[in-house]
């Protein structure tokens, strides 16, 4: 990891300053904007790319890294990201309320809820490993409307709107056809706690490793999503995630044709943390193969 020894995560004066430029510039870019669904779905994908500019301009050059718990880490990066986006958020639409993953929630005097990770791949990142993004949704009272997913090293913007499909840089993508797990590519992530807790993924993993064609783990389950929504993926499923991690990339699959649910196919809820996503076709073998595995943990 490239970083200073001993320099904390926290915002110096200068690079506050110079978010709060980057925060003005933002909303001189995006300007004459109304609350209501069109202008969400420019400002969520402005505000993804803002973000994700951050994160290519500093990537290899992570100044500071601090753990949250024995595996879950931060970097003053996710905190320089965080701060430019929400800054902008809060200009642009000051009703809102914004769920973001490094900083306390803040309420809304709306229905509406912006739900942020300024970084999902944080050790990737940290490691220089080339698979991270920025995740945002907007969720109107329980439901969430718009959902967006930003690559920024390969400038793939994955973006969907409730009820009007689901789009990679402006085409319209679709889940795979696949159905049959000799033919799928899988991928999957595992829990911060997977060192300490029996319910850490292993089982289902091993499960699917001797029934898929493949199985791959890429450690940032917001794009993994979106590759299930393109059709790189045939299916995809983790535990224990945040509603940061999944509220966009559950959006862009089921937009995209798919089928989100959790590990028994019941609707997916974002506080319980259990994500599967495949295309119709695939997701009761998945089910089934989770199913017989879950005794196995």
């Amino acid at each position: 990891m490239r970083r200073q020894p001993g320099a904390g995560n926290q915002l110096t004066r200068k690079e506050k300053l110079t978010n709060e430029q980057e925060v003005r510039r933002a909303i001189t870019v995006h300007e004459n904007m109304k609350n209501g669904d069109t202008d969400i779905s420019r400002a969520g994908a402005h505000a993804l790319r803002i973000g994700g500019d951050v994160l290519k301009r500093h990537y290899g050059n992570v100044r500071s890294v601090s753990y949250k718990g024995k595996l879950d880490l931060v970097t003053d990066v996710d905190h320089r990201a965080e701060e430019t986006v929400v800054g902008f958020l809060e200009r642009v639409f000051p009703d809102f309320g914004i769920l973001a993953e490094e900083r306390e929630e803040i309420g809304a005097r709306s229905g509406f809820r912006w739900i942020l990770d300024p970084l999902d791949g944080t050790t990737n990142y940290a490691h220089g490993y080339p698979f991270f993004c920025v995740s945002l949704a907007c969720q109107k009272d329980d439901a969430v409307v718009w959902g967006g997913v930003y690559d920024p090293l390969r400038d793939e913007l994955f973006t969907a709107a409730r009820g009007g499909g689901a789009f990679l840089n402006g085409a319209r993508i679709a889940v795979s056809a696949v159905d049959r797990l000799d033919r799928a590519m899988l991928c999957t992530g595992f829990p911060y706690d997977v060192h300490d807790s029996r319910e850490n993924n292993l089982n289902h993993f091993a499960a699917f490793v001797k029934t898929a064609q493949a199985v791959r783990r890429d450690g940032a389950a917001a794009l993994d999503l979106c590759y299930v929504g393109a059709g790189r993926f045939d299916g995809f499923w983790e535990m224990k995630l945040k509603p940061w991690d999944m509220a966009a990339g559950c959006l862009v699959v089921q937009e995209a044709g798919g089928v989100v649910s959790d590990f028994d196919g019941n609707p997916l809820g974002l506080d319980r943390g259990a994500v599967l996503a495949a295309g119709s076709m695939l997701h009761p073998a998945m089910i089934a193969v989770l199913r017989a595995s879950a005794d196995d943990a």
